[in-house]
């Protein structure tokens, strides 16, 4: 039996963006392709792209799964690998959801007391963040995912630290905009959205629609909602709704 690739994007929450540029770098060719030009993929092809999301999902760059892919015997072996790596995985989510719970514990109380945070520890903030954590998850942006493996390639493990710290940075200081009740048009929360931006187009050239999908992601995508509510329910809305009037004001 074989899968169109409509219906294998349907199954899989991949676009069939994604699954064409798969096949183009010949990660994931089809089964088959019809007469009708349309891509066909078998039960083999829909166990290839399980274990591609999950080491996506886990961090992976598409050069370092195509290895992968390729250098696997025992489908069995891989699959026991990636269930271990995916109990370390949720291992390390705990811890995250642990710092995070511990840093809204500290403002709130802090707040309360009329006083500002004390950080006595400021590694406890970045416990559980790993490099490279939300870009991963660009699945229906396949060029931007490969420039930012590029980048990523030539950092030093410090400097990849210090940019995950400061995505995560990012995130709060957004986080606290929306809980001040600043509207997503409003100038320090366009001045966020801004920085993001710039630092995006450090990679490549980022259209307004590209930035309006990527804003979009921020609810669609379930790791980049998940990331965002973890640090504050609603902020993902927030963001999305942000990068829309930023597009719309500033690069329309």
């Amino acid at each position: 039996m074989d899968w169109p690739i409509a219906e294998v994007a349907r199954m899989s929450g991949v676009t069939a963006r994604t699954l064409r540029h798969y096949d183009e770098i010949g990660l994931l060719p089809p089964a088959r392709i019809g007469a009708n030009g349309h891509r066909y993929y078998e039960e083999h092809q829909l166990l290839q792209l399980q274990q591609i999301l999950v080491l996506r999902a886990l961090g992976v760059g598409l050069p370092e799964i195509g290895r992968i892919l390729a250098e696997q015997v025992d489908e069995v072996e891989a699959l026991r690998g990636h269930h271990r790596r995916l109990l370390a995985e949720r291992d390390r989510l705990d811890v995250l959801a642990a710092a995070v719970f511990r840093t809204m514990a500290e403002l709130e109380q802090s707040r309360k007391d009329g006083r500002p945070m004390t950080i006595n520890r400021p590694e406890n903030l970045f416990e559980g963040v790993t490099p490279a954590q939300y870009e991963e998850t660009l699945h229906d942006f396949p060029e931007h995912a490969e420039a930012i493996a590029r980048r990523v390639a030539t950092m030093t493990p410090e400097e990849v630290e210090a940019g995950q710290r400061e995505r995560t940075a990012q995130m709060i200081r957004l986080a606290e905009l929306m809980a001040a009740g600043h509207a997503v048009d409003a100038e320090p929360v366009q001045a966020e959205i801004d920085a993001q931006y710039r630092t995006l187009t450090t990679l490549r050239t980022v259209t307004a629609d590209e930035y309006r999908a990527l804003g979009r992601s921020c609810v669609d995508n379930e790791p980049w909602r998940a990331a965002y509510e973890t640090i504050a329910p609603g902020l993902a809305a927030y963001q999305r709704d942000a990068i829309e009037a930023y597009a719309a004001t500033r690069l329309s």
